[in-house]
């Protein structure tokens, strides 16, 4: 372990538009379809990348929270196309229904999480894997475990988060994968003579963290390399993250739809503009989830994947329920209804 004391950007509480980013495109997939079947279909768009012993990483969710990517839905993806996937997931920082392997497994029984095996990766200690190009770590601490894996679904469900202002791949995997007592540990607390001594356990935020959980993502997707692809869900879109489970603040965003790509920055940058469009151009009363964004700095997210290498913030979404058709952000949320649970 190696960490540094490095200067953070400023400029994570500005939007940068899609039309103003520089770099080259991907592309990324979009469904309207809300349901089991149209996850299958986006997941069809990636399904290729996969193979040998395939991971899930999947936010499994605090006891009975009302917001997760509904267990029927994963059931049915895992016994169509994946029947011999294993969930992965690592044990929480913060105290609650996960913080030990014990109360983890519990957690899993009680959201129905039994339907294939479950790999708290993190529960025999952790490994170290290279961050590349580091300003703040030069190694990320992950489950012991991850390394086992020959492929990874990274399926995630997008919407806000209390410290990130978002929690889209980027979130599920550099928060997700970090072991528990150690990697999200290096990502939340802020250190002094190369972590010899630590500050108090939420101490890092803003443009900190957001580059912080990008540089622990980076060291998990290049341990994968193209064997590693992201699913998000718009779906049931809070402010607060599922580790928030019963306490999360009510739901006043519109569910828009699932996208799926191969480019883990243009996946939630698309996620992202999707939120500010139907937002900004008043399809949505209210700019909750637009404002948990902004004074939270979460877009500096988005610009350090694509500074470090991590994928393009450019793409074209391309439409899946219309013979994939380039589609416009303003077309493809022109669907989107107010949110009634």
């Amino acid at each position: 372990m190696h960490i540094h004391n490095a200067t953070p950007a400023t400029n994570g509480d500005v939007y940068p538009p899609l039309d103003q980013r520089d770099g080259d495109e991907s592309v990324v997939w979009f469904t309207r379809d809300l349901s089991a079947e149209g996850l299958r279909k986006a997941f069809a768009k990636v399904a290729d990348k996969l193979g040998g012993k395939v991971a899930i990483k999947l936010h499994t969710g605090e006891q009975h929270g009302p917001n997760i990517i509904p267990r029927e839905w994963v059931a049915e993806l895992v016994a169509q196309e994946l029947p011999e996937a294993t969930i992965i997931e690592t044990n929480t920082y913060y105290a609650g229904d996960r913080d030990t392997t014990e109360k983890h497994r519990e957690t899993l029984k009680v959201n129905g999480w039994t339907f294939c095996p479950v790999d708290i990766t993190d529960e025999n200690g952790y490994v170290e894997l290279p961050v590349e190009n580091g300003k703040w770590f030069d190694t990320m601490a992950v489950g012991a475990t991850l390394p086992e894996y020959d492929s990874m679904l990274t399926l995630t469900h997008f919407k806000g988060h209390m410290m990130g202002g978002f929690g889209g791949s980027n979130k599920n995997i550099g928060i997700g994968c970090a072991s528990g007592k150690e990697g999200k540990k290096w990502i939340h607390t802020q250190t002094f003579n190369n972590g010899e001594s630590w500050g108090s356990q939420w101490s890092v935020a803003n443009e900190e963290l957001m580059e912080k959980i990008t540089e622990s993502t980076k060291a998990t997707i290049d341990h994968f390399g193209d064997k590693v692809v992201y699913i998000n869900v718009m779906r049931n879109m809070s402010v607060s993250c599922d580790c928030e489970g019963v306490s999360a603040q009510p739901v006043v965003t519109p569910n828009v739809g699932i996208l799926a790509s191969t480019d883990i920055c243009a996946i939630d940058s698309a996620c992202v503009d999707l939120v500010i469009t139907m937002t900004r151009e008043g399809l949505v009363h209210n700019h909750d989830l637009e404002e948990r964004m902004t004074t939270r700095h979460g877009f500096r997210q988005l610009e350090y994947m694509h500074e470090m290498g991590m994928g393009n913030w450019r793409y074209s979404l391309l439409d899946l329920d219309n013979g994939e058709e380039p589609v416009s952000l303003s077309d493809a949320v022109a669907h989107v209804v107010p949110f009634e649970g």
